[in-house]
Parts: structure tokens; C-alpha cells; sequence
């Protein structure tokens, strides 16, 4: 997404940050938490039952 593009524009770096960590957080499966997104594990740990 971001890869080889350089941005001098800070409103628009910031845009394109945030889309960046949308999807890396989001829509990316990970490997290290079995195919679930960061957030699918967040919501996993702190909504079972202790």
C-alpha cells in the first residue's frame, strides 16, 4: 500500500496511514494468531470468560 511512494502532503500521509493500519489491523490474517486479524484476537480475549 504505502511501498516505494513518498508523500510530502502531511494531511494526505496521515490518510494514507490510516488506511494502512485499517487493513493491516483489520483485514489481514496473521499468521501467528491462526488466520485471525489482530482485532478478530482482540475481541477474542476480551470477550471470554475468564
Amino acid at each position: 500500500m504505502l511501498k516505494g511512494v513518498v508523500i510530502d502532503d502531511t494531511e494526505l500521509f496521515n490518510d494514507r496511514l490510516q488506511e494502512w493500519e485499517d487493513f493491516y489491523n483489520y483485514n489481514r490474517p496473521h499468521g501467528g494468531l491462526g488466520g485471525q486479524t489482530p482485532y478478530e484476537r482482540l475481541r477474542q480475549k476480551t470477550t471470554s470468560p475468564v
